[in-house]
């Protein structure tokens, strides 16, 4: 990369090279530098592995590999195999989302098939082809084989019935016309976004199918939904069989009272011959992830009592499968368990924990007490376990990107790694050194940050900042390799990251600090954050830049609002204005107290946490961007800032970003385009010397 010298340097450089003979060995001496980078280009060649699941007898593991389709500009998914041992590494068949049956003989798993879209499949590992279980008109997930092999389970999407529509005296249309569409008719909360973009009314139902194929019943019909999200789609439902395989257990939502914003959610036995719907979980609260110990008896799950906190860290809870006995075993963790795993042998169970930027595997027996079993700095994820004990998930650290790994949690032995998807890409490639950087912040608090630095970095130059903020806000940064970072650094840029107050991992208290105050003390963390990374001698205070979608774009209009320091923002994605995000974004009932009050009631907190009352004190160039499907945080949000920076004068320019839902990086050319629109806005406006940004190779 042509770190100290300027492009129009470099054209002259060029045209004299020319003149003298030897462009082509310069030319060839560039393209070897940046291909040691971390360009938007190799993105196109980055892998991620995710969900493996390891054979009943631990002998084998399965697991879902990714990578980019360049001609139709996806992510596109196949199911690969291994022996235990990482041995006879290979493709077994297109799809994801594999579980094993019971016997290890066979896979389920989700692929396309007709009539449209994802379907369910099956197939014997050890035999060619496989068979399509399903022919459902809205995509499955969630799959669980029947104790007996003989039925799957999933989840599915119902769409609200025809009854709800509103009957009018129309008159008829003549013949052969061609009128508009009768207009939709919403009477509830619950539904989804279609692939158009447009709310579809409708539920989350769970649905048997024989393992041979056939027609899918619905076991759970009703006006509700399973899952413990209001919105939830299929492949995010916990649920599990109960012994015998004549009744599951199944989480499933209830919207509460319209006197708040929060869900509650529950825990049901559901009855497969009767239908009837029992409540295991009748106390009030927020109760989820149900899985059946090994021997039938318990019920391991996770949750916390009805809370209007808007962070509440959860706790791991045992029940007998009656609903009787429930007791928490994660007292005094103050951390969410995530994925709990029921040991072989029914005495505890193992999950992962997210906690001050890192994942580790805990264990939590009968009796109470949490401990971890692993240790270190990487994000550790427990996927599942096999009769013999052996266990397998996926690991990544700063400069190491997912991979399989194995490990035996009686011992707890450390994880081995057993696939390599992006060795090819990485063997000759510089990525920048992440750093940790703990400091204190307003009213003592301590606060965890991430700088990530170039590769080729030099401790006595000044480079430009980068801080980009995370989404949530209840969510973590981490010390997971991460390819936009890298990207920036490549292109020669510091980047810091934070997790402000608001964020998950450190507590309930430190989580929920921000309740009814955000934006609140998570931009006073922030800011303290940008002065500690001054201190370390190499950031360029003249040129520092401030980015972040969703929660941080909220946080990054805030701050622009609130402070001069930035050089140029770009903004994703955001909320700007709480009081019309209310009647514009897909969340139900968010116009209940987000605050003390509704807004009619008193807008005074909402304006006076809204963006847009700020745009008043903005004179930061401001890079707008926002998917044109995102019914979230809706267009709307990011056309009105835009329309006042341009009444204020302030330079700005607005991307809409087609074919995205939320977020502007879904489809890989969009990711690319997001990485290279920001690096080009803040270079336009930046002090410091131009320089080629990483992908231009």
């Amino acid at each position: 990369m042509p770190d100290r010298v300027t492009r129009r340097a470099l054209a002259f450089f060029f045209l004299v090279a020319l003149a003298l003979g030897v462009a082509p060995r310069l030319a060839h001496a560039q393209a070897a530098r940046a291909d040691s980078l971390f360009t938007v280009a190799k993105y196109l060649d980055y892998e991620t592995v995710s969900d493996p699941r390891i054979s009943p007898d631990g002998s084998r593991i399965v697991y879902t590999r990714r990578w980019v389709d360049k001609v139709k500009d996806q992510w596109k998914s196949s199911l690969w195999i291994m022996d235990a041992d990482g041995a006879r590494n290979r493709f077994l068949v297109e799809g994801a989302s594999a579980t094993w049956s019971l016997d290890g003989k066979r896979i389920a798993y989700l692929a396309e098939g007709q009539p449209k879209g994802s379907q369910v499949w099956v197939k014997y590992v050890d035999l060619e082809g496989a068979t399509q279980v399903t022919r459902v008109e809205q995509s499955p997930g969630d799959l669980r084989w029947s104790p007996d092999g003989r039925t799957l389970g999933f989840s599915g999407f119902v769409p609200a019935k025809d009854s709800a529509a509103w009957k009018i005296d129309l008159p008829a249309p003549p013949e052969g016309a061609t009128w508009t569409k009768t207009p939709q008719v919403v009477r509830q909360l619950h539904y989804r976004a279609d692939r158009r973009g447009m709310l579809e009314p409708g539920y989350t139902h769970l649905f048997l199918v024989d393992a041979d194929g056939g027609t899918a019943r619905d076991i759970t019909p009703g006006d509700w939904s399973v899952g413990s999200r209001f919105d939830q789609l299929p492949g995010g439902v916990s649920w599990d069989w109960l012994p015998g395989g004549k009744a599951v257990v199944v989480e499933g939502l209830k919207l509460a009272n319209a006197d708040t914003i929060y869900r509650d959610a529950y825990l049901y036995r559901v009855d497969l011959e009767s239908g009837q719907v029992t409540n295991l979980t009748p106390e009030r609260g927020s109760w989820t992830g149900p899985v059946v110990s090994p021997d039938g008896r318990w019920i391991a799950y996770s949750g916390y009592p009805y809370s209007r906190m808007s962070y509440r860290a959860a706790d791991l809870y045992v029940m007998g499968v009656d609903g009787q006995g429930a007791r928490k075993l994660t007292a005094g963790l103050d951390r969410d368990p995530d994925n709990p795993i029921w040991a072989t042998d029914g005495r505890g169970v193992y999950f992962t924990v997210g906690s001050e930027g890192t994942g580790n595997i805990y264990f939590a027996p009968l009796d109470g007490g949490a401990r971890a079993v692993t240790m270190g700095q990487h994000a550790l994820a427990l996927s599942s376990l096999s009769h013999t004990g052996l266990a397998v998930g996926t690991r990544s650290a700063p400069k190491e990107p997912p991979d399989v790994v194995r490990l035996s949690l009686r011992d707890a032995a450390h994880p081995v790694t057993l696939t390599h998807v992006n060795a090819d890409l990485l063997e000759h490639m510089r990525l920048g050194d992440v750093d940790s950087l703990w400091y204190t912040s307003s009213g003592g608090a301590k606060i965890e940050a991430w700088l990530v630095k170039p590769p080729a970095f030099d401790a006595s130059r000044k480079y430009p900042m980068i801080m980009e903020i995370h989404g949530g806000p209840h969510a973590m940064y981490g010390v997971a390799f991460n390819p936009m970072f890298q990207n920036f650094a490549a292109s020669g840029f510091v980047v810091l990251y934070v997790n402000p107050r608001g964020s998950t991992g450190y507590g309930t208290a430190f989580g929920n600090a921000i309740e009814r105050d955000y934006p609140g003390v998570d931009y006073n963390d922030l800011m303290a954050g940008v002065d500690a990374a001054i201190a370390r001698g190499y950031v360029d205070p003249q040129n520092m830049f401030v980015s972040g979608c969703s929660g941080g774009g909220v946080l990054s209009s805030w701050v622009i609002g609130h402070t001069d320091r930035f050089k140029a923002a770009a903004v994703r994605c955001p909320v700007i204005d709480w009081l019309s995000f209310a009647g514009e974004t897909d969340i139900p009932f968010f116009t209940y107290n987000f605050f003390d009050k509704p807004f009619w009631e008193d807008p005074q907190p909402w304006l006076k946490h809204s963006s847009l009352m700020y745009v008043g004190n903005v004179k930061t160039p401001t890079l707008l961007m926002t998917g044109v499907l995102d019914m979230r945080t809706p267009m709307p949000q990011t056309e009105e800032y835009f329309a006042a920076l341009r009444v204020r004068g302030v330079p700005t320019t607005l991307l809409r970003f087609e074919g995205e839902y939320h977020g502007t990086g879904s489809r890989p050319s969009n990711w690319m385009r997001t990485q290279l629109y920001m690096m080009d806005w803040f270079r336009r406006w930046g002090s410091f010397e131009p320089r080629r940004t990483a992908g231009r190779e």
